[in-house]
């Protein structure tokens, strides 16, 4: 009799176990550079609470919209900004009205020395540095918003000689993480630990010096059969991604 109850568990387990496998399935994701941190801890508590994977690939969202337009094969898009997404939807590489806003980025002026940012920006008016990092503006949102910052400062003209322009906020981290520049435009989540600045020095720029960072979320044409595709995005508005967005200093959609 045991043995009977015991042969029928264990064939219990492996169909569980077999529909499960069968029912997991991966998706392609490309996620804006500013969000691979969060993004990353976010996959892996999606992973574990759905069994499905998220397989993710980060860089700037003008470069993904644009191999996306030449054939790229991701099914969920994790842009910095609301722009790319509709032109997507647009040119029908997105299921239409999929869109929804994930984040709301911030942008701070960073050094990785500590003590070389007043938490004013005051060093951008003076002639103590030789570079200003940001991301190329026209690939990147937080690029584009360092450019405003520095248009609404009357800084613009004056610092041009001195810009160093990264492929992504990835790369525009890395100039001043390195040396490379003395200080530069990155995102808030990159250099953010424990609610605060973990390393350096940085002036959080106010978010009435530049339009707000509208980072939108949409499911792109091969995703829109894949059920990991779908079961993401409705992750990303769960409770428990929400707070992870939070902790990386973002702001929440309203």
């Amino acid at each position: 009799m045991l043995n009977i109850i015991f042969s029928r568990i264990v064939i219990a387990l492996a169909l569980l176990l077999f529909s499960q496998t069968n029912w997991a399935a991966t998706v392609l994701v490309a996620v804006a550079s500013n969000f691979s941190k969060p993004m990353t801890e976010i996959a892996a508590a999606f992973e574990k609470s759905t069994g499905h994977k998220a397989k993710l690939s980060f860089g700037s969202s003008g470069k993904f919209v644009s191999q996306l337009e030449n054939g790229a094969p991701f099914e969920v898009l994790l842009s910095a900004d609301d722009k790319g997404p509709q032109k997507l939807e647009q040119a029908g590489l997105a299921v239409p009205n999929s869109h929804f806003t994930y984040a709301l980025g911030k942008l701070v002026l960073w050094s990785a020395t500590p003590g070389y940012v007043d938490d004013q920006g005051k060093i951008l008016s003076t002639d103590g540095f030789k570079h200003l990092a940001l991301a190329d503006p026209k690939l990147a949102p937080y690029g584009a918003a360092a450019i405003e910052v520095l248009k609404g400062l009357n800084l613009q003209d004056t610092l041009k000689p001195l810009l160093v322009l990264g492929e992504n906020i990835a790369q525009a981290h890395q100039f001043v993480s390195t040396g490379n520049a003395e200080l530069g435009f990155v995102a808030l989540a990159q250099v953010i630990e424990n609610g605060k600045i973990a390393t350096g020095s940085g002036w959080i720029i106010p978010s009435t010096l530049h339009a707000p960072i509208k980072q939108d979320a949409v499911l792109l044409t091969l995703g829109a059969e894949n059920p990991a595709a779908i079961a993401l995005l409705n992750y990303l508005k769960s409770a428990p991604a929400l707070a992870v967005i939070e902790k990386y200093g973002y702001d929440l959609p309203k």
